[in-house]
């Protein structure tokens, strides 16, 4: 067994020889791995460099589009972040804005009625391009068919805020008879102005249609109050009787009031239930202050809303008006014209001419003396300038001078809710009356000049022994615009007679009051 194993075991592991041919030798198997390694190894580094190369350009292109989107994710990030910015701090700027025309809106109360000639109050004061407010009427007006007044009624839509019919008042009790259920829908225009949604609101101004605000000074008055507090601000009553019949805490709603937006938020929420109490009440100003009552909001008065409650001439109110911004005048169809011999609509457009040039001053009075004719001299910027023979104290001129009667049409002087004096003790000392005649700016001197012409009515004969007024024909005024007049401390101008050599012409100068100053003859 042994023997015949050897021999295969020989033949595999020999050479093999064919005889007459050469030896054929077989490669050794390390040579035959090394060159596998070998081959294997190339592919291995071949593929490797190719897979790292793509892959590089793979990175490359990730990288710069995931940068791109960086950025410009970083750009959108940071530009909605400035616009956020600037919105906020355009908000705040907003909200840190002193008051202005357009943080107010005017609710007027009208009347279908008496529209047609009320309207035009309205226009004399109410600029649509620069405010916002309402008409609330009782019921629509019909619009004539005529050419002319369709005309007309183009312009109105044009020079009038819109107008709203207010809503129905049936469901709410009235029992006063002597008054009229319109008090109830007049009484709800504040909360129906609100209920209409304006932005941007600071205060609601309530008016009648017979009302003339005077805007620039209204702003005035309320630029002094927080507008994110509750406020109710307005006047009294010039009689005595009214207020202690209706309240010496209510605002009268011909003069005006104005209520802040919190509180005509507060009042809308609450008012209907709130007129249900007061059925007997009169009118809408006094339900109004029955509101205001019960949200504890009581009456910020301010002496420059007028409600005019008096019949006549005005021109004692007018010339002594008191030390604050003249705001508001109402009942211009009980009174007279405020100017003598014109229709009260062109009487009041006059005396905007000297509002537009120094609304802060209109109306306010000067009082001055000329020692060398003994005269006193009142002026009521852009009214009236007023002479006197003899001297007469402050204290006594600023009190207004009884050219009026009551609202009861009675000449009784302990009806009012002010102090008055009469027109004259003495008939040497009646008045001579100067009305606004022009009013202009001299750019070269930089302030008004105002010309005031005599108003020519007979005079008692007087014996007194000094300069007559009548030899004055024309009075001549020099003031320089005084915006800022109402953001010191309360205090009248001061007047001064100016040394003219022209005898029938007076010239005065009126400002602020210099150091040291004082109204008195020395």
């Amino acid at each position: 067994k042994d023997s015949s194993e050897k021999p295969i075991w020989d033949r595999s592991s020999s050479s093999t020889s064919i005889p007459g041919m050469l030896s054929v030798t077989r490669p050794g198997p390390k040579l035959m791995v090394w060159l596998i390694c070998f081959i294997v190894f190339t592919y291995i580094i071949y593929m490797l460099k190719l897979v790292s190369t793509s892959r590089s350009c793979d990175d490359s292109t990730h990288f710069t589009t995931v940068s791109a989107i960086s950025t410009n994710a970083s750009n959108v990030s940071s530009s909605v972040a400035s616009r956020r910015r600037d919105w906020e701090v355009e908000e705040v700027e907003k909200a840190d804005a002193p008051t202005d025309l357009n943080h107010v809106v005017f609710g007027i109360a009208a009347s279908s009625k008496l529209w047609k000639q009320r309207k035009e109050y309205i226009k004399i004061w109410y600029k649509p391009k620069y405010m916002r407010g309402y008409v609330w009427l009782d019921k629509e007006v019909k619009k004539s068919s005529n050419n002319s007044d369709e005309e007309e009624d183009d312009d109105d839509d044009l020079l009038l805020p819109p107008v709203k019919i207010s809503g129905g008042t049936a469901s709410f009790p009235y029992t006063n008879k002597q008054g009229q259920r319109s008090a109830l829908r007049i009484s709800r225009i504040v909360s129906e102005t609100l209920r209409l949604g304006p932005k941007n609101v600071r205060w609601f101004v309530m008016g009648d249609d017979d009302t003339v605000f005077v805007t620039d000074n209204l702003i005035r008055v309320l630029r002094k109050y927080d507008h994110e507090q509750m406020y109710y601000i307005g006047s009294l009553s010039e009689s005595h009787l009214q207020n202690i019949f209706f309240s010496y805490g209510m605002a009268y709603g011909g003069g005006g009031f104005a209520i802040s937006y919190p509180l005509a938020k507060a009042l809308s929420k609450m008012q209907d239930r709130c007129i249900q109490r007061y059925p007997a009440l009169y009118g809408s100003d006094d339900r109004m202050q029955a509101c205001m009552a019960e949200l504890g909001v009581p009456l910020t008065k301010e002496l420059g809303f007028h409600q005019y409650d008096v019949y006549g001439n005005l021109f004692g109110l007018l010339a002594a008006h008191p030390v604050t911004p003249f705001v508001s005048m109402h009942h211009l169809d009980v009174v007279e014209p405020i100017f003598p011999n014109m229709t009260r609509v062109r009487a009041l457009k006059k005396l905007t001419v000297p509002i537009k040039l120094d609304s802060a001053g209109v109306l306010q009075q000067s009082i001055c003396y000329d020692k060398h004719k003994s005269w006193t001299i009142s002026v009521s910027w852009g009214y009236a300038v007023q002479i006197f023979r003899g001297i007469f104290s402050p204290r006594e001129m600023e009190m207004p001078s009884r050219t009026f009667l009551n609202w009861y049409k009675k000449a009784d002087y302990t009806a009012y809710a002010f102090n008055t004096r009469p027109v004259s003790r003495n008939p040497c000392q009646k008045p001579f009356v100067f009305y606004m005649s022009s009013t202009k700016f001299d750019t070269q001197l930089n302030t008004t000049v105002s010309e005031y012409s005599r108003h020519r009515v007979s005079h008692p004969s007087c014996r007194w022994k000094m300069t007559n007024p009548a030899e004055i024909n024309t009075i001549v005024v020099y003031k320089k615009p005084d915006p800022h007049l109402w953001e010191r401390s309360p205090r009248r101008n001061c007047c001064r007679v100016l040394q003219t050599k022209r005898n029938n012409t007076l010239w005065i100068n009126v400002g602020v009051c210099r150091g040291g100053e004082v109204t008195e003859v020395k």
